[in-house]
């Protein structure tokens, strides 16, 4: 006996993996899951639904990491944000960064 042991068996099978592959890709349906985008405790919830397997957050993770999935999120935005008037922000605001005026009289001498 030489190498590593074989350590846990994994708690998804292949066929349950490839289901979930299945359920991530076509996204949460807001009136069927009560979600708009999945997270991993609900995603947790579905397995222990479907499969009456209880998997942490953490293994499940790990899963989706291992099949090449990453956790993305999009930059939240004020929902009574107005878009010509940031564009006119932008347009109109002076820089962030200006020399201070020490450094600005050192270049003038």
């Amino acid at each position: 006996m030489n190498g590593k042991a074989p350590g846990q068996t994994p708690r998804l099978d292949a066929v349950q993996r490839q289901e979930l592959v299945h359920v991530i890709e076509e996204g949460p349906i807001p009136a069927v899951h009560g979600v708009v985008r999945w997270r991993l405790c609900d995603l947790v919830q579905l397995v222990h639904e479907r499969h009456r397997i209880s998997v942490s957050e953490q293994t499940l993770s790990r899963y989706l990491r291992a099949m090449g999935y990453r956790k993305l999120s999009a930059r939240p935005r004020h929902h009574a944000q107005n878009p010509e008037a940031v564009v006119a922000f932008k347009k109109t605001s002076t820089t962030g960064w200006r020399r201070s005026r020490r450094a600005m009289l050192r270049a003038s001498r």
